[in-house]
């Protein structure tokens, strides 16, 4: 029984191995630019609490850095191996049952060894220290960095999934929602705790540089927990069918689209007006019909003097 599950697990391993040999360039790709990028700034986000407009600057340019170099790596590597570049978005899909774990594994060791070359390339070929490591801004302690990490890279994960792992007619501009995704969180955490959200992207510049800082575990026990909050929540959503909430999202059929307002608005004082017309038309059919039967009434109650004297006036009974 535990030959065949283990054949079954490195059934493909051929394909496995290639896929995360190109996991581990397009890793290099991805924080080569994003390390330049932030390289580019001159140096770390200045800890003393500055929010003048250079340090608003400083935080947009690495955002927009991050953002975009996984945008475009993703989009170069998307259909080649996934385009995953970070060890917590693996364990996500690893998770929910998209990897298994063998391609787990060696995808973990390409996106490590992934950010080792592009932090010592970045060393290498720009002058300064090296400025892409991670630290906890004063007065962020060591869980309040956890749990910032663990948000954010749920918040990551719950993108990867939405957007990638599930099919639908978006799925080939996904890199574009991530991007945007890791944007976003970069714009809040970028300043507290370096906003690693991925733990090779922590680990690179720690090891090229000795790990300068004391709490690098920080970036390890965060972003996995963000990985169990994220695949959580999507197993939750699918679990419970949650395309049932609003469905048709996904067609491009435009007869599901909303009708013409103005036509709607035609329709209700149409239907309005028919039903005032059909009430008026049976409130002068009820009045009518109690007039007959009053004057029939009245003729009944008439004694045989009064019918003669009425008939002999010209009006019959």
């Amino acid at each position: 029984m535990e030959t065949s599950s283990s054949r079954l697990y490195f059934a493909n391993i051929r394909e496995d191995f290639w896929a995360a040999l190109l996991e581990y360039v397009g890793t290099t790709v991805f924080l080569l630019l994003a390390f330049g990028g932030i390289q580019a700034a001159q140096g770390e986000i200045e800890s003393g609490g500055d929010m003048s407009a250079s340090g608003i600057q400083r935080i947009m340019y690495i955002a927009l850095s991050m953002g975009f170099s996984l945008l475009i790596s993703a989009w170069l590597f998307f259909r080649v191996t996934g385009a995953l570049f970070n060890p917590n978005i693996s364990l996500a899909l690893l998770l929910v049952g998209v990897i298994g774990p063998v391609r787990f594994v060696l995808y973990c060791i390409a996106q490590l060894a992934g950010a080792i070359t592009a932090a010592g390339l970045v060393l290498a070929l720009t002058p300064g220290p090296l400025a892409s490591n991670v630290s906890l801004a004063p007065g962020v302690n060591p869980a309040q960095g956890v749990f910032i990490e663990m948000f954010i890279t749920a918040i990551l994960v719950l993108a990867v999934l939405m957007l990638a792992a599930e099919k639908h007619f978006t799925t080939p501009f996904a890199p574009i929602g991530i991007g945007l995704t890791l944007f976003a969180c970069h714009l809040w955490a970028v300043f507290f705790t370096g906003a690693g959200m991925n733990t090779a992207r922590a680990f690179g510049p720690a090891a090229v540089t000795g790990f300068p800082h004391g709490t690098h575990w920080v970036w390890w026990v965060g972003p996995c927990l963000g990985s169990f909050l994220g695949a959580a929540f999507y197993s939750t959503l699918k679990h419970y069918r949650y395309w049932r909430l609003n469905p048709g999202q996904d067609t491009i059929d435009f007869r599901a689209s909303p009708p013409d307002p103005v036509d709607n608005v035609k329709n209700t004082v149409a239907r309005r007006s028919g039903s005032r017309s059909s009430k008026g038309s049976t409130c002068r059919s009820t009045v009518l019909g109690r007039t007959g039967t009053t004057a029939r009434n009245a003729d009944d109650d008439m004694t045989g003097p009064e019918k003669r004297l009425r008939e002999s006036d010209g009006h019959p009974v």
